[in-house]
């Protein structure tokens, strides 16, 4: 452990797997406790318990990040368990279906709004009164996407949701400047998730594509979005706010 956010109290929304749940260990080692949060119980569950079985301290709560009840309630859940809130990984987000954009239904673009946008933007609202109240500042990180710097064919409702949370990440950052309320986004490349293989399975010789297109030629690995987020809530990043940091082995260079 090298404590880079030692005694701090953060949120890891869509905690149950993948770059959520890789997260919350990661700020856990670091000295962090984790409110791991998530719609999926039995996942979030085990998250809390990995963390705990380590040594680190976790609780999770239920959490539809798409709700202003839930999104405010975990905060409050945070602050109760473990007197206040730190740092936020608003990881939480749905791909939908992929469509060219004459063929997509309403409620995929609303699903991928309502999960991917709006519930970002809940997250920081009840967030950042909290860190307000406190007056000690802190730091929030938000899972935007390569796609949120680019156009992706068949996917615009997802990356229309994820240029809107790169937006609604700077224009916050400048709110809260002088605050000391820092906020970021991190855009991962492909990482290797279950929502990827979901992606892969509609459509095989996509995986192969992706790959290839990648300068460093592998997919990213979960943790590699992790350390990415810690970082930027620890005081090494004390300087950094407002940025849109890509985390996709060199695509975004191409």
């Amino acid at each position: 452990m090298t404590g880079r956010v030692e005694g701090q109290v953060v949120i890891v929304t869509g905690a149950s797997g993948g770059i959520g749940r890789a997260a919350s260990e990661i700020f856990a080692r670091e000295g962090a406790s984790v409110v791991v949060a998530d719609l999926n119980v039995v996942g979030g569950e085990e998250t809390a318990h990995i963390i705990e079985k380590a040594g680190g301290k976790a609780i999770f709560f239920k959490t539809d990040v798409s709700s202003a009840a839930d999104t405010e309630a975990v905060v409050a859940a945070a602050v109760a368990e473990f007197g206040g809130l730190n740092c936020a990984f608003n990881n939480a987000g749905v791909e939908g279906e992929q469509a060219l954009a004459a063929d997509a239904t309403e409620e995929n673009f609303m699903l991928n709004y309502k999960v991917n946008m709006l519930g970002v933007w809940l997250c920081m609202k009840y967030q950042i009164q909290q860190m307000l109240k406190q007056g000690t500042g802190g730091a929030i990180v938000n899972t935007a996407s390569d796609a949120g710097l680019i156009g992706v064919k068949g996917l615009g409702h997802y990356s229309a949701a994820k240029h809107a949370v790169i937006g609604l990440t700077k224009s916050t950052a400048l709110d809260y400047a002088t605050k000391k309320i820092r906020v970021n986004a991190v855009c991962p490349g492909p990482i290797r998730t279950q929502m990827l293989e979901r992606v892969f399975e509609e459509n095989p010789k996509f995986a192969d594509a992706m790959i290839s297109a990648q300068p460093v030629k592998r997919l990213g690995e979960p943790h590699e979005i992790g350390d990415a987020a810690v970082y930027l809530c620890s005081d090494a990043a004390s300087y950094i706010t407002g940025h849109a940091l890509p985390v996709d082995g060199g695509y975004m260079a191409t």
